[in-house]
């Protein structure tokens, strides 16, 4: 899949899908969420909404399981199993976002993780973090998991408030670069994901 970029996190809850749609704009990418967990809340029509021609770039998740919970719990309620290996990928001639659920170790079923997919498939890596009490710690750990997997690393994006003495140790420490900052967006909408894309377009160019 060489055409394809993960979007991992180190947590749940941390804006993954509001990050995905500000990167797939600034770079003109694809966006697609393999499993989503919930029906109520589809990550999919949240960034079809919010990228330009979205209805075009937003492709169709592989399992959509009813409950809104971790998909190997969701997968056991609908009485089926998530078998990454046997998704059929989206056909498109642009870069494809692949954005995953949860954390980097979170299941995607009953025997596998979100590492698991994204080592079984090769995709590279742009990590998602946010400031946090505990988010340096979370940071590290999702960075030794990579680094054991040998999975490649394209950078960090931090989404959110920043805070200068947190990045700056995770950048010293790991040796990683902070692509660039999200702001944290009080109104959400395709105007604010176009301008927050024109601010991390250039230095993300640089990685992806």
């Amino acid at each position: 899949m060489t055409n394809s970029i993960a979007i991992a996190g180190i947590h749940t809850g941390i804006g993954k899908t509001i990050a995905s749609a500000v990167i797939a704009e600034a770079i003109g990418a694809d966006y697609w969420k393999p499993v989503q967990a919930g029906m109520e809340e589809r990550d999919i029509l949240t960034v079809q909404q919010l990228l330009t021609n979205g209805g075009k770039r937003v492709h169709t998740e592989a399992v959509v399981l009813s409950q809104p919970m971790s998909p190997h719990a969701a997968a056991a309620i609908d009485g089926i199993e998530v078998d990454f290996t046997k998704f059929i990928w989206p056909q498109t001639k642009n870069k494809l976002l692949v954005e995953t659920a949860g954390g980097l170790l979170s299941p995607m079923s009953s025997a596998t993780t979100m590492a698991d997919f994204i080592s079984h498939y090769q995709l590279p890596v742009i990590l998602i973090a946010q400031n946090y009490l505990g988010s340096i710690n979370h940071t590290l750990l999702t960075l030794e998991v990579l680094k054991s997997r040998s999975i490649k690393l394209l950078g960090l994006i931090i989404n959110g408030a920043a805070n200068d003495s947190s990045e700056s140790f995770i950048e010293q420490y790991s040796h990683v670069p902070v692509i660039n900052r999200i702001p944290r967006l009080d109104v959400i909408d395709n105007d604010a994901i176009v301008k927050s894309a024109a601010h991390i377009r250039a230095h993300l160019q640089r990685y992806v």
